[in-house]
């Protein structure tokens, strides 16, 4: 089953109606798609099944802090003037998760007691942002047509222009102070960007900046959480709104951010494979090598992609993978072998429709790594005919 209709399937059995919810946070200010993967990351990490976890929880997790810091930017976990900007940063993804079903919540005094109700997609959140991306979007889809307000926003997809944008808003305002327990505008406000950007990004037209209508297209990479904010333009990222000083602001540490990345898919692959993908006369023995098929040096964009990582043994790493163990040095036969091992792993995963890996970045690894211009429609089989024919006229 696609990925798109399971997750439709989940939304489907859940009322997102806000008008019978009176759920104005369904949405919120910290839910972006890296944050929302972050946190569905660390709540899969954390391991905890069917016990119950809280905000502090997370907050006290190791994995947690340590990458909080480097790449976010924000002040250590352990800053108690910083609590309630992390309170924000855990709690806001964790609430639209339990308004979707994805967790349950239960609030005991003040706390909020979370449980896992579907491990399966909230592991397909944390994989990646662009996972998160694809979620938010159906979920969000699903609140606008059961609170019977998605037409505004497709009016608004169609005709694209100041006067649409400005109804939207006004409606939506009013929709929201009408039906929750939110009654000022200046909430609504910051809560509505966060649910058109991801609509707009999803059907590639304008959304908002500085509370207007763009003046471009808004993309998926718009959406990243820590983007500079209006009002923080004199605040370091690094230090709270009560500590702030008139510093540059800081946007996401992207080298920090670039090794997260990389460090998660490696350990992605790591965890899924007990033994090589290549199944060859050098297979035997443990697989505890994680080798990028298009180096990292040469190819950065296509580091974290899951597709462009293999399970190997030492063998096969070091001195077939490479060239006489040169590790800056790639073998293009050995390549070539790697590129189909990585096709039947992939192929695999899509026909048990586990969701670990997508064909089409798959495809976009190959035209990328070999200059190709491979067609997404394609099945695997031809793929691996492509693939060959490319290494052979090389």
């Amino acid at each position: 089953m696609e990925i798109d209709l399971k997750i439709k399937n989940h939304l489907e059995k859940v009322n997102l109606d806000i008008r019978k919810t009176k759920n104005g946070r369904f949405m919120d200010q910290k839910v972006t798609p890296n944050n929302l993967s972050f946190i569905a990351e660390c709540v899969v990490n954390l391991d905890i099944d069917d016990n119950e976890f809280t905000v502090k929880t997370i907050w006290d997790y190791d994995y947690f802090l340590k990458n909080t810091v480097a790449i976010y930017n924000k002040p250590s976990p352990k800053n108690e003037s910083a609590k309630h900007e992390y309170d924000k940063f855990i709690q806001q993804p964790l609430k639209m998760l339990s308004a979707a079903e994805v967790l349950s919540c239960e609030k005991r005094g003040t706390t909020n007691y979370y449980k896992l109700l579907n491990k399966e997609i909230l592991f397909y959140i944390s994989i990646k942002e662009r996972n998160a991306f694809i979620f938010m979007y159906h979920y969000l889809v699903k609140v606008l047509k059961d609170s019977e307000i998605f037409s505004y926003f497709e009016t608004f997809r169609l005709k694209q222009d100041k006067d649409s944008f400005k109804t939207l808003k006004e409606r939506f305002i009013r929709f929201i102070i009408g039906n929750t327990p939110i009654n000022t505008s200046v909430e609504v406000r910051r809560i509505f960007p966060k649910i058109l950007n991801v609509f707009s990004a999803y059907n590639s037209v304008k959304g908002t900046t500085g509370g207007r209508i763009s003046k471009n297209i808004f993309y998926f990479s718009d959406l990243t959480y820590n983007s500079i904010n209006f009002r923080d333009k004199k605040k370091d990222k690094t230090l709270t709104r009560t500590e702030a000083l008139t510093l540059d602001s800081q946007k996401i540490n992207k080298k920090a951010y670039g090794r997260y990345l990389v460090d998660k898919a490696k350990k992605l692959i790591s965890t899924k494979y007990i033994f090589s993908e290549v199944k060859d006369k050098y297979a035997d023995g443990p697989a505890i090598h994680v080798h990028h098929i298009f180096p990292q040096s040469s190819f950065p964009k296509l580091a974290y992609y899951l597709e462009n990582l293999i399970k190997l043994t030492a063998t096969q790493h070091l001195y077939h993978a490479h060239n006489k163990g040169n590790t800056h040095e790639i073998n293009k036969d050995y390549q070539c072998v790697c590129l189909i091992a990585k096709s039947e792993s992939i192929e695999t995963s899509v026909s048990q429709g586990d969701f670990f890996y997508s064909k089409n970045d798959f495809i976009y690894v190959l035209n990328v790594g070999l200059d190709s211009d491979i067609n997404s429609s394609l099945d695997f089989d031809d793929i691996r005919l492509e693939i060959n024919k490319i290494y052979n006229e090389a």
